[in-house]
């Protein structure tokens, strides 16, 4: 939900824990990346992302890295998807090479800030994904559950 500063709306999709426990039963740090805009256009808060976030790690399980830009697209700022910075910022707080991470997402965004960062990117499609974003993508994959699997088997494929 776009500038959601209610955690009692916060909803999840029903493979997402399912994803997230199969990457920590690997021993993968998983994190979340996120672009927070509606804090610089004053339509929520900082605390009420932090907030969010706390709903969310109530029913995904802990994280072990949050990153969330707060600024608009007008701000040009490094951390904003798609550019790298947020991504660069989670690598080097886990302690790993950005090279060996997989920025797992819906948007162009999240593909262009792994690409931008020299890391995977892996796109899971929703109905707010554009079709172009689809086609430019190097990697697809038809559900969370998948893209962890693809992740994990280190192998390079498409699948839509």
């Amino acid at each position: 939900m776009p500038y959601n500063g209610d955690p009692s709306l916060v909803t999840v999709k029903g493979e997402a824990r399912r994803a997230l426990d199969l990457a920590r039963s690997r021993g993968i740090p998983v994190g979340v990346i996120s672009n927070q805009s509606g804090v610089g256009r004053g339509m929520i808060t900082g605390a009420q992302v932090a907030a969010v976030n706390s709903r969310i790690a109530d029913l995904l399980g802990p994280f072990d890295v949050w990153c969330w830009c707060p600024h608009t697209a007008d701000d040009e700022c490094e951390c904003r998807k798609p550019r790298p910075g947020m991504l660069l910022a989670a690598a080097a707080e886990l302690g790993v090479p950005v090279e060996r991470t997989v920025m797992i997402g819906d948007i162009g965004a999240d593909m262009g800030a792994a690409r931008a960062a020299g890391a995977r990117g892996i796109l899971v499609p929703t109905a707010r994904t554009l079709e172009p974003e689809i086609t430019d993508a190097a990697e697809v994959a038809f559900d969370l559950v998948h893209a962890v699997e693809v992740a994990l088997s280190l192998e390079t494929r498409t699948v839509c």
